[in-house]
């Protein structure tokens, strides 16, 4: 009998064939190796290393666009931090080779990071990538990433950094195993976004050789060991008929009984706007503007701002569009606002709206461009502030945005203590958008990068859907809208719970829209509602995904 591994299930899907293990073995350079003493050549060649490093992962970035411009234009940030360039022309000025001058200074970013835990230990990881492709370079070899293959395969991995999940191609990778990684990590994320079926925290997978089948179900969170060919075929059988199923959905999101929920595209910018279109987008949900921001000296400008927002509000007329405000601060920091000092965990810290009141000349720019570029145009501009707090918070945004001219200036729900104040919060902000991926890691206090925590990452959490309804209720109580914009709304099943619990609108990558608008036209309100109920009452996450669809049988013949 086959083997069956259990991991995390992030990206529906089924893809079968041989695996292919991602390595990314780059030789340490010798300890104490030393240079012939041309310094200034030395210091260049690092340097050189460094900058190509940093314009490879960008260019990557700008090629995939959305979630993966943003990770990756964030990685080559770390490539060309000044205080790693000057750590690294000391060791070289002191006899220490390019190579190991870039090793070693790295590993002292590293043992920081590592030690500081939470949020920043996720970003090792980054970090490593980052350091093995200059270090590959200086060396003469090749640098990490995605093997070449003849046939498609299985990409097995420990964990895949988001440069190689970047730009993957879905031509020949049939689908993703990761042994770390989490149901909102950037794996996830970009996985979905590729739409390549994909599991995670899957720790068999460090067994699997090269050249072995595998069978991976990307719902069902399993990956089937040498499967017999029957299964694999009626696998194959019950995915295209989802498939099927799935593309035949077509027109605005509502349940079967009529109820409307529209359905929105989260992008990274104008480049993301063809995809969003392409699979009947009713809007943008989530207008991630920090691209504009990242791998960057100085702040954009007024022009450039006007420019990239216009193009997206142009796209959309007659619809909504929600732009987030300028989310830096924690993974996303920024060269021209300097982090503040001595923040232990900055996830925790000044991040989002904080870092904008203490910086409120950026917000007055962007805002500023914001107005002046929905100007002419007939879209439905929206501007919401991330990592909102409490009423002063609301109210200090909405007032900024007044000033600029803009109406409708809502607040994201992804601290704890916004969703169980929503009630006084509604009072000044003109909508709710809940961002599940921050909710639930603060919530559960479970870095969403953090493999081993992958059971309390879930939004399925019973205690995270109890606080998306107490916004939701505070919301309607108020005559205001709650929309999701987070990982939680791109889960078919997980969308009609959302439903229940009074959400007004879904926003995801634009892959994922098809398969929420399919899922959604075969339940009614009630059955939404009755598997809302069902799952706040279940004890953990995995009873509260049965329980729901045990009240959702129309998803049944989808294989949802």
């Amino acid at each position: 009998m086959a083997d069956t591994l259990s991991g995390v299930g992030v990206s529906p899907g089924v893809g079968a064939g041989p695996a292919l293990r991602l390595v990314r073995a780059v030789p340490e350079p010798p300890s104490g190796e030393r240079h012939d003493g041309d310094v200034a050549a030395e210091a260049a060649r690092a340097a050189d290393a460094l900058e190509r490093t940093a314009e490879e992962l960008a260019e990557r970035g700008a090629r995939a666009g959305g979630e993966a411009e943003e990770v990756l234009s964030a990685q080559a940030l770390m490539a060309r931090d000044p205080a790693l360039a000057d750590d690294v022309r000391r060791r070289v000025e002191e006899g220490t080779s390019a190579a190991r001058a870039v090793f070693d200074a790295f590993t002292v970013y590293r043992d920081m990071l590592a030690a500081a835990g939470g949020y920043l230990a996720a970003r090792v990881a980054d970090l490593d990538d980052v350091r093995d492709r200059a270090v590959a370079r200086l060396l003469g070899v090749p640098v990490p990433g995605v093997p070449e293959s003849a046939e498609p395969f299985v990409l097995v991995a420990d964990d895949l950094a988001p440069a190689d999940t970047a730009t993957l191609d879905p031509g020949r990778v049939l689908a993703l195993v990761t042994a770390e990684g989490g149901p909102t990590s950037h794996t996830a994320i970009l996985a979905r976004a590729l739409g390549l079926p994909a599991v995670v925290a899957c720790p068999g997978a460090r067994a699997v050789t090269d050249g072995t089948t595998l069978l991976v179900d990307g719902a069902g969170g399993t990956v089937t060991v040498d499967p017999a060919p029957e299964l694999v075929e009626r696998s194959r059988e019950r995915a295209a008929a989802r498939a099927a199923a799935v593309a035949a959905s077509v027109g605005p999101g509502r349940t079967a009984d009529g109820h409307p929920v529209p359905l929105l595209a989260n992008i990274g910018g104008p480049k993301d706007v063809p995809a969003a279109l392409e699979n009947g987008a009713e809007g943008v949900g989530l207008y991630r503007t920090e691209f504009l921001f990242l791998d960057r000296a100085d702040a954009p400008g007024h022009e450039e701002q006007v420019a990239a927002y216009r193009a997206v509000l142009e796209a959309f007329p007659g619809a909504k569009v929600v732009v987030r405000t300028l989310d830096a601060g924690a993974d996303k920091p920024l060269a021209f606002l300097p982090p503040s000092a001595g923040e232990p965990n900055p996830a925790l810290g000044e991040r989002g709206v904080r870092m904008m009141r203490l910086f409120p000349e950026v917000l007055e720019t962007q805002l500023a461009a914001l107005a002046e570029a929905a100007r002419d145009t007939a879209a439905e501009l929206r501007v919401m502030a991330p990592m909102v707090t409490d009423e002063a918070d609301a109210a200090w945004f909405a007032e900024a945005a007044a000033k600029a001219g803009i109406e409708g200036a809502g607040v994201m729900i992804e601290v704890p203590a916004a969703a169980i104040r929503a009630a006084h919060i509604a009072a000044t902000a003109g909508f709710f958008s809940v961002g599940t991926n921050d909710l639930t890691q603060y919530t559960c206090a479970a870095d969403r990068e953090v493999g081993a925590l992958g059971r309390f990452q879930d939004p399925w959490q019973p205690a995270v859907l109890d606080l998306v309804a107490m916004a939701a209720q505070a919301a309607d109580a108020a005559g205001r809208e709650c929309g999701v914009c987070g990982e939680a709304a791109a889960d078919p099943v997980l969308a009609c719970v959302l439903t229940g619990l009074g959400v007004t609108s879904l926003s995801m990558g634009a892959g994922a829209l098809p398969a929420v608008r399919a899922a959604l036209s075969r339940v009614t309100l009630q059955e939404c509602r009755a598997a809302a109920s069902a799952a706040r009452a279940a004890r953990d996450a995995e009873g509260a995904g049965r329980a729901a669809r045990d009240h959702l049988p129309g998803l049944a013949e989808l294989g949802f």
